[in-house]
């Protein structure tokens, strides 16, 4: 089905639910295809090829609303749809802040973001991306064992139609490429790590041999590791591992958490919660973004965002729903399947370089913690308290000394965030991007 067939399609239901009882009414439609393919010891381990398409409508009576969902388009099953959200609608509690958007807030000017890759990769493409990348990863010198290397590609369609006038759909792409392997083994311990790359296009990749190396190289890197005493030192976040720290401001500034009064910094708008000179920005409209949308789950226009202007906090992430509770304007994030209604989400977020290059940040460290991998949930979002299993190397008189393992890394992140230097080193390659980053101040438990 062609996009203006989709969308003429979603118009149709729209109507019905209208004529069928609903004072307003939205559809969405996703179509999705994936393919998969793993690899372990040179052996192909998995090969998936998936194709699924569901689309769902929410219907609104008064304040009262309802969402159904199918993957039947007949129309016996649409006209089925219909009855039942719309009966639905009419016996489910009232939501005083339900309702679509204000049509004055839709977009109607839709950039090309380029997030739709014309390359399909064939499933032999894939594999030989993956056993590249496992063989890199088993040539590295003391690497003993391979825990395998995977590779995918998906394409997802999106449509989205309104009674308020809104229609529009958009495509997006997806390829990514990983590997992890063991290094070591016996008396002296082994060792486990990995690496990957994921883009829009998958022209954009970094190189299996890179990827595969890579991995290789930080699972050696681990041999030998020590464990620590407990105590109070400066702490580095890796790359890889400080943008969770940017994901945990977001999940404070989500409308939704804020309008509950389950945040952390639900008090804190306009508040400094940043040192002076630190940005993070949410920009929907980044050129072969992994996030990028033209607008949000509900039609609304998407703008560039500073969530934190000079360390101070300037706005909520914010759908229709959570901007009408907290009595404000929604900020363009809501994002949605076929089964639920919006809720807040972010775009492409990063945390904005700053002017110190990594061994300047780790050069006045007498002592300290380098951190390139963190493991569990241990993040209080109602209390900001932080605590986490952490692996990386000791810092000693300024220079990386000797890997450590089995600490525990722990907080608040309202003094976290107070207290973090970014260094200079920002490279944009996910969803949520961050250079290295400093805390001071923190508590690292061990033995």
């Amino acid at each position: 089905m062609s996009p203006s067939q989709t969308v003429a399609l979603l118009q149709d239901l729209v109507a019905q639910a209208k004529k069928a009882g609903a004072d307003a009414a939205d559809a969405v439609q996703i179509d999705s295809v994936s393919l998969s393919v793993g690899v372990r010891l040179g052996k192909m381990e998995r090969l998936e090829r998936s194709e699924s398409g569901d689309l769902g409508l929410r219907v609104l009576i008064g304040k009262r609303q309802a969402m159904v969902s199918s993957s039947d388009r007949s129309s016996q099953a649409l006209a089925e749809l219909v009855e039942r959200a719309v009966s639905m609608a009419r016996i489910v509690p009232e939501d005083p802040y339900a309702g679509l958007a204000d049509p004055s807030e839709l977009a109607t000017v839709f950039p090309n973001l380029d997030t739709c890759d014309a390359f399909e990769p064939s499933a032999e493409q894939l594999l030989d991306m993956v056993h590249r990348a496992e063989d890199a990863a088993r040539a590295v010198p003391g690497v003993t064992n391979s825990e395998g290397a995977d590779a995918g590609w998906g394409r997802s369609e999106v449509a989205f139609v309104g009674s308020n006038g809104f229609a529009h759909s958009y495509a997006v792409t997806s390829g990514s490429l990983s590997a992890a392997v063991l290094a070591g083994g016996g008396d002296a311990g082994m060792e486990r790590d990995y690496d990957y790359t994921s883009a829009v296009h998958m022209a954009d990749l970094r190189a299996p041999e890179d990827v595969g190396h890579e991995a290789g190289k930080r699972a050696v890197r681990r041999l030998g590791a020590r464990k620590m005493k407990t105590c109070q030192v400066p702490v580095v976040f890796d790359p890889r591992v400080s943008r969770g720290l940017v994901g945990s401001l977001l999940g404070a500034i989500n409308g939704a958490g804020v309008a509950r009064g389950t945040s952390f910094l639900k008090d804190k708008m306009g508040s400094r919660i940043f040192a002076p000179g630190i940005r993070i920005v949410d920009d929907p409209h980044r050129l072969r973004g992994p996030r990028s949308r033209p607008c949000d789950g509900e039609g609304v226009a998407t703008r560039r965002l500073d969530l934190i202007e000079d360390g101070v906090l300037t706005t909520w992430l914010m759908d229709c729903r959570s901007a009408r509770q907290l009595g404000l304007k929604t900020t363009g994030h809501a994002s949605r399947g076929t089964a639920s209604p919006p809720s807040p989400s972010a775009s492409n977020v990063y945390m904005e370089a700053g002017a110190l290059t990594v061994a300047e940040m780790v050069g006045d460290i007498p002592s300290g913690f380098y951190v390139t991998e963190l493991f569990g949930q241990g993040v209080n979002g109602v209390t900001g308290d932080y605590s986490r299993g952490a692996a990386g190397f000791w810092i000693d008189g300024g220079e990386i000394a000797f890997p450590v393992s089995e600490i525990t890394v722990a907080g608040n992140l309202k003094d976290m965030f107070l207290n973090l230097t970014p260094a200079n080193d920002l490279v944009f390659r996910y969803g949520v991007d961050c250079p290295t980053v400093r805390v001071d101040g923190l508590t690292i438990a061990g033995r």
